[in-house]
């Protein structure tokens, strides 16, 4: 599937998840644990595709810690989800009102921001985190991992579109940018038609990069 495609899938679901209630979102994120624990066996061969890989590439012990799974730590991410599910709501929430002389009263509450990519690096737990809270606050959102994480991450992305799938939700939700191909970072910078916010994880570098190339607002 082209960025464009990808782009237009994660709109129209914004558009749907905005209007859906906290109750199928949680259902949504409970499946995501539910489904992250069922198929532990395939996430952490996927993993230890990545750190063979890595190790081969000569990779520090230091960085291969921090993008190995195992059971423990993929309990803890489950565990992360489920207590997602027992935050507030943000959407729809009042921040401010005031009642003006004729009587009207204005108020300002939260809506979802709409389609957001995220662009981070090494640790695969993220994948799981930015899918949670975008689903959580009614945004979808489009992934760019770093590749030392790839089999990690199509694993992970796999089951978050399974429970997205379960729950009667689009799964242009969440989407995965699978190619490597750098120039695809710069052309998701460049999707304002589709994407209404753009958040690296990472260094110095990648934070330049979108700040440079950018024609979305970055945080």
């Amino acid at each position: 599937m082209s960025l464009v495609a990808m782009g237009q899938a994660a709109k129209a679901a914004a558009f749907e998840l905005a209007v859906t209630s906290t109750a199928d979102k949680n259902r949504a994120l409970l499946a995501m644990a539910d489904e992250l624990e069922a198929q532990q066996g395939e996430i952490l061969a996927a993993n230890a595709l990545d750190i063979q890989a890595g190790r081969e590439n000569g990779l520090s012990e230091a960085m291969l810690d921090r993008l190995l799974l195992s059971g423990s730590r993929l309990a803890g991410i489950v565990a992360d989800v489920r207590k997602v599910v027992t935050l507030d709501d943000p959407v729809g929430a009042e921040i401010d009102s005031r009642v003006l002389e004729n009587g009207m009263r204005l108020s300002r509450r939260r809506v979802p921001i709409g389609v957001i990519g995220v662009i981070y690096e090494a640790r695969p737990n993220v994948t799981i985190d930015i899918a949670a809270l975008c689903l959580k606050t009614g945004n979808a959102s489009i992934l760019r991992g770093g590749r030392e994480t790839f089999h990690s991450n199509m694993a992970l992305v796999k089951v978050i579109q399974a429970a997205l799938e379960k729950a009667g939700l689009p799964a242009g939700s969440v989407q995965y940018i699978e190619s490597p191909d750098r120039a695809l970072v710069g052309e998701l910078l460049r999707l304002e038609e589709n994407v209404d916010m753009i958040i690296p994880r990472g260094g110095a570098n990648l934070h330049k990069l979108c700040k440079e190339q950018s024609t979305i607002p970055v945080i």
